[in-house]
């Protein structure tokens, strides 16, 4: 079982060695480490069999909370979790057997082979998104989806198999790159979902996030957001879209664009209900068959895309079109004013599909639409339509005339930021916004820059700049 560096023993775990034994168990080699807990290869003097027997010495809420999940981890039978054979506590250890797996991690495979072909990405991806769906069945939540948890039995004379390993056992312990934060976030932050850094509650929409980030990282050889510092990292989560994968890598489908938008959305309840869902919508972008063709035994069908939640109906709706963001986006520049142009997108009005036939005949274009210059003054500015009666005066108004039918009361708002830039969050509007092509989740602030373009209801277009 391969996994991080073995690195120096520390704490109760000094006096373990090869050639101890722990709870019947003869350790043989360190292959894992970190500050209270170990792996080893070992063998169960029992049976005769070589397993991997994980260590760990910490307080009592640690040891049981370390039991307890080892016993749920054992209930989960799966063909991509690892095994667990015995859990207990010798001489003031708490000790886990598993199986060994002889190879590497998906880590130490990227870290040789840099991207991987698409099939061997969903190779990986659609096995340990059949596993992560067994455990959320299961009731228990990862929460530390990554490469090096995944682990890849290549030996000789089979394909490679992946086996899902670390369901939060000792999981702060013996990974490196692990942030903790009180009461707030337990995760590593390259793969860390919104919800998980903000200390709210997670299920297994969490675990399909940071799946879609090591889909990302496979495909790309990058993760969607590699930044310097970790705190960098979970801001980018929180705040901003990963880049196209296409930009990275051209000759990639199109089509995964939707796909990873859609599994890494800010909101969990933007994403697929299931990690098996998103899997397969990956296969299909990528023009390979269903994992499991009994999912689907009347037709092939095509890479489904969760409906937004129950509401009113739209007066128009965007059509699943991507726009590629532009190659670079102008610096903001603290010490220039900002300006909002509001002008009509033919172009985005020919976009947009009707929602009803009785909404046809109320959408014109107004084709002498006249430009408006708004400045941006440095606090929030909010974009909607003005209504005395209901005491609504947004600062951005949009009635008109020509009035935009799509663009609700209260549609969205401009929120400075420290640095002197801009964001623009969605404030839940019935038809919703686009940045630069790209759908914005309600509530999630997106960060502007000079030149960005926010689309809205029918044919508005909003275009920040600076003088």
């Amino acid at each position: 079982m391969a996994g991080e560096s073995p690195a120096q023993l520390s704490g109760p775990l000094t006096g373990l060695a090869p050639g101890i034994r722990v709870a019947g168990y003869l350790l043989e080699q360190l292959v894992g480490v970190g500050g209270m807990a170990a792996v080893y290869r070992a063998r169960d003097e029992r049976l005769g069999r070589v397993v991997a027997l994980k260590l760990l010495a910490g307080d009592e809420s640690v040891r049981s909370r370390f039991v307890r999940e080892a016993r749920a981890v054992a209930a989960v039978d799966h063909p991509h979790i690892i095994p667990v054979y015995a859990a207990g506590e010798a001489d003031g250890v708490q000790y886990i057997a598993m199986r060994f797996v002889a190879g590497d991690t998906l880590q130490g495979v990227l870290r040789t082979a840099g991207t991987l072909t698409p099939r061997r990405a969903a190779s990986f991806i659609s096995p340990v998104a059949s596993a992560l769906d067994a455990a959320h069945a299961a009731g228990l939540v990862h929460r530390d989806v990554k490469p090096g948890n995944i682990l890849v039995d290549s030996r000789r004379g089979g394909p490679e198999h992946a086996y899902l390993t670390d369901f939060g056992i000792a999981r702060a312990m013996l990974s490196m790159g692990t942030l903790t934060v009180a009461g707030q976030f337990l995760g590593t932050p390259d793969y860390a979902a919104p919800e998980q850094i903000n200390g709210q509650p997670v299920d297994g929409r969490a675990d399909q996030y940071a799946l879609a980030c090591v889909a990302y990282e496979m495909l790309t050889g990058t993760v969607p957001f590699p930044r310097d510092s970790a705190w960098s990292v979970l801001y980018a989560h929180l705040n901003e879209p990963p880049p196209l994968v296409t930009r990275i890598r051209p000759e990639l489908p199109r089509a995964l664009h939707d796909v990873l938008a859609i599994a890494l959305a800010k909101s969990p309840d933007y994403r697929y209900p299931t990690c098996g869902d998103f899997a397969d919508a990956l296969r299909l972008a990528l023009g390979l068959d269903h994992y499991d063709p009994a999912r689907f035994p009347s037709q092939p069908g095509t890479a489904a895309v969760p409906l937004p939640p129950q509401g009113t109906a739209p007066v128009r709706l965007p059509t699943p079109t991507l726009v590629e963001p532009k190659p670079e986006s102008a610096t903001p520049d603290p010490t220039r004013p900002w300006t909002a142009v509001i002008t009509a997108d033919r172009a985005y009005y020919d976009s947009v599909q009707v929602a009803g036939d009785s909404d046809a005949g109320d959408i014109d274009f107004p084709e002498d639409y006249a430009e408006r210059r708004i400045p941006l003054t440095g606090t929030e500015i909010r974009i909607g339509c003005r209504s005395a009666s209901k005491g609504i005066e947004p600062e951005i108004d949009l009635k008109g005339p020509p009035r935009d039918l799509g663009v609700s009361r209260l549609h969205a708002k401009l929120v400075p930021t420290p640095d002197g830039a801009w964001t623009v969050v969605d404030l839940d509007s019935v038809n919703g916004i686009q940045v630069n092509g790209r759908d914005v989740t309600p509530g999630d602030p997106v960060r502007l820059a000079p030149g960005d373009h926010i689309h809205l209801g029918s044919w508005t277009k909003i275009t920040l700049t600076q003088a």
